[in-house]
């Protein structure tokens, strides 16, 4: 189909391509909202059916998070210069196709490299939602049109854990990755069809040729791949002794090393280092980093918690755990104007100790715990925690820089937190002793999650003092996040670039 460029968005929210391009972004975005929400409810049956370790449950998160916090920069940069409908799509058919492997998979090992696989899709297809509303849609039209987005895309989050507990219920485990296979054979043809090409405004300055020659940052991806890599798997099989775990620990630090020369010396860096001149903006993924490493393990945990030791079926497990997503999609976009009327300082403060004090509530959730008396309480504290800390976490993560960086500083602050959220997953086993059978034994499991909630609440009581000590009022003009609703426990949501060039499809074709 041919195509001419055409500056500035264009597309009204009320015609039927503006509907278009709503479905295909929210199915998109669907895809990985689900896929956070629903393997952790899978995980047991995972295990018994496939014969899997504790260690290789925590890999089939993992894997999964190394490579999408490893590449979500570079996949949004990839789309800024090549096209962000281009990248999108190949982002959903990759993510597809890894899904259907994981679903087929006959061994754990495999499941694990479908995931890492999955990852990339992941990273493809995440940052270029968001970015394609923005670049399609007219500028009276964009906040609706977000508005939108993140709504429904919120029910998709609330609905992940339900859905994701009646499959492996029902039809069994590996439908909870084929699910994406349909969602993706709507969702790529509609994009094609439907949805204007875009690039970003530094892209458009030059011409194709030029964009093709461009090179992109794509060994300091691959190192800081490599280096939560081998971090994790250090950390993951640190109990067993074996002296292969310090050399992978030690590989794993250089590695990090190496990311950090890498994108010093690199002309156009997935990470530019400077960014941290910010005081503000260090500070804030600091706390980022605490938040969902507690956040990681939390849910992690939680999920296999429920049904070891609770007995708990893998639906009333997913649902259990429902009140977060909704409190947080009915009541994010108030916390935000709030936090914008009295400061970021006292809602990060506050938001991390409610958080800490609903993982402490946790400790009552034992052997038959009751959802109402045990349950409940707890996750509504919880809930009641990331509605108040997550919109001004985003809002101040985009104040602390110039505007025009504001879509790196979100993409910086969303990688941070998957990546601590991994890293959380991998060491709380072995630092509460739990052996690689330990999901198996409801006595053994209860007692290493006992240590593992003040853990985590601990985590989070670091990053509140954090913020308190550090986190300043932004400017009263600085850049206001364009997504006020969110629902994603996983991670912070992204912000798109500002500067987008459209291309539409030619009316002589």
């Amino acid at each position: 189909m041919a195509v001419t460029a055409q500056q500035g968005p264009v597309v009204r929210i009320g015609t039927a391509q503006g509907k278009w391009i709503l479905l295909t972004t929210v199915l998109g975005s669907s895809m990985a909202l689900l896929d956070s929400t629903v393997v952790n409810v899978a995980l047991p049956r995972i295990g018994k059916d496939l014969d899997a370790s504790l260690a290789a449950l925590q890999w089939t998160v993992n894997a999964y998070l190394i490579t999408l916090a490893g590449l979500i920069l570079l996949g949004g940069s990839l789309g800024d210069h090549y096209g962000r409908r281009k990248v999108f799509v190949i982002g959903v058919v990759w993510f597809a196709a890894a899904s259907l492997l994981c679903g087929l998979a006959p061994t754990s090992g495999f499941l694990i490299a479908a995931r890492a696989l999955q990852g990339i899709g992941g990273a493809l297809l995440t940052p270029g939602s968001l970015a394609l509303i923005q670049a399609s849609f007219h500028p009276d039209d964009r906040s609706r049109a977000v508005g939108l987005w993140s709504g429904f895309g919120g029910i998709g989050a609330a609905i992940g854990p339900f859905l994701g507990g009646w499959l492996v219920d029902g039809p069994g485990w590996r439908w909870v990755f084929f699910l994406n296979v349909p969602l993706a054979l709507l969702c790529a043809p509609v994009a094609v069809r439907h949805v204007p090409e875009s690039v970003g405004s530094s892209a458009r300055e030059v011409s194709g040729a030029e964009r093709s020659r461009r090179r992109f940052d794509a060994l300091g991806a691959a190192l800081g791949a490599v280096s939560l890599a081998l971090v994790t798997y250090a950390l993951i099989e640190a109990g067993s002794g074996s002296p292969v775990v310090v050399v992978m620990a030690v590989a794993g630090l250089a590695a990090g090393v190496a990311f950090v020369y890498v994108e010093k010396r690199h002309q156009d860096p997935m990470m530019p280092l400077d960014i941290f001149g910010s005081r503000q903006f260090s500070s804030v993924n600091l706390v980022t980093l605490c938040v969902y490493a507690a956040f990681g393990g939390f849910f992690f945990l939680t999920a296999l918690q429920l049904q070891v030791v609770a007995g708990y079926s893998p639906l009333r497990a997913g649902t259990a755990l429902l009140p977060t997503t909704v409190l947080m999609l009915l009541f994010s976009s108030r916390s935000g104007a709030l936090a914008e009327r009295i400061g970021p300082r006292i809602p990060l403060t506050v938001g991390p100790l409610l958080c800490a004090v609903g993982m402490l509530m946790m400790l009552r959730v034992g052997n038959d715990a009751s959802y109402l008396a045990d349950v409940l309480p707890a996750v509504l504290v919880m809930g009641a925690g990331m509605v108040t800390l997550v919109a001004p976490l985003t809002s101040t993560v985009l104040a602390s820089v110039d505007t025009d960086r504001a879509g790196l500083a979100s993409g910086i602050n969303n990688a941070a937190a998957r990546a601590a959220g991994l890293i959380a997953v991998a060491a709380l086993p072995v630092l509460t002793g739990m052996g690689p059978e330990a999901y198996r034994s409801p006595d053994a499991f209860d007692a290493a999650f006992d240590r593992a909630m003040p853990l985590c609440a601990a985590v989070l009581a670091v990053g509140a003092v954090l913020a308190f000590a550090t986190v300043r009022s932004p400017a009263p003009d600085c850049r206001r996040p364009q997504c006020r609703t969110y629902s994603c426990v996983a991670a912070p949501p992204l912000e798109p670039p500002r500067g987008t060039a459209v291309a539409k499809p030619d009316p002589a074709t």
